[in-house]
């Protein structure tokens, strides 16, 4: 298994969260959502494929592999706890989510553990 970088991580948690939303995936409606060129969300989606993360179905369908899922729903969990957090602390809900969605990516398990720990108690 490739060791994904933070784009990587986002392409499988938008891939997740647009799963949920509608069921079916394709790249166009990732390209709609992250508003990134068919080209870039081609490359992606390949790099993605090849290194265990998501398969392609003869529909064009995107779906998550177990290690696809597992990272993306670390990385949903991070960005709505985070986000939950900062709005709790004050933060507008816009800032809260853009900054959770960059804080997601490079904070320790450990230090989010407590994170969620603290928050639960609020």
């Amino acid at each position: 298994m490739v060791q994904l970088k933070e784009s990587g991580e986002m392409y499988l948690e938008t891939i997740l969260v647009l799963h949920q939303e509608r069921g079916f995936v394709r790249s166009i409606d990732v390209c709609e959502r992250m508003g990134y060129s068919k080209p870039s969300v081609s490359r992606a989606v390949s790099l993605l494929r090849e290194g265990g993360y998501l398969t392609v179905g003869k529909d064009g369908g995107l779906n998550l592999t177990e290690a696809g899922l597992e990272v993306a729903e670390r990385t949903y969990e991070r960005h709505t706890v985070l986000s939950e957090l900062f709005v709790k602390l004050g933060v507008s809900g816009e800032q809260a989510v853009a900054d959770a969605c960059k804080i997601e990516h490079v904070i320790s398990a450990e230090t989010f553990d407590a994170l969620k720990n603290w928050n639960r108690r609020l």
